[in-house]
């Protein structure tokens, strides 16, 4: 069974493989904020909330989400290897 730990393991050498940055994020005083903050070549910068597979978000991760994407920033939500090699296409 694959783990939400072994997703954001592997999203972290597939970045740093493509000579980018993956950066934890910690909020104070915020709760819902996506868990990566991502540096890819060729891309803008963009966070990244990982899950289990078939794991759904949270009511306050959705809200944060919503809030975040209202001021124009790019969320993503990923539950699989398959999503993280999505993003290197």
């Amino acid at each position: 069974m694959t783990r939400e730990s072994d997703i954001e393991d592997y999203l972290k050498f597939r970045v740093k493989e493509a000579g980018g940055e993956c950066r934890k994020v910690s909020w104070q005083g915020r709760r819902g904020a996506p868990d990566r903050w991502l540096f890819i070549p060729g891309h803008r910068p963009f966070w990244c909330e990982l899950k289990a597979p078939g794991e759904k978000l949270e009511e306050h991760q959705e809200r944060e989400h919503k809030r975040m994407r209202k001021y124009g920033e790019r969320v993503l939500v990923i539950d699989s290897f398959e999503g993280v090699d999505a993003l290197f296409r």
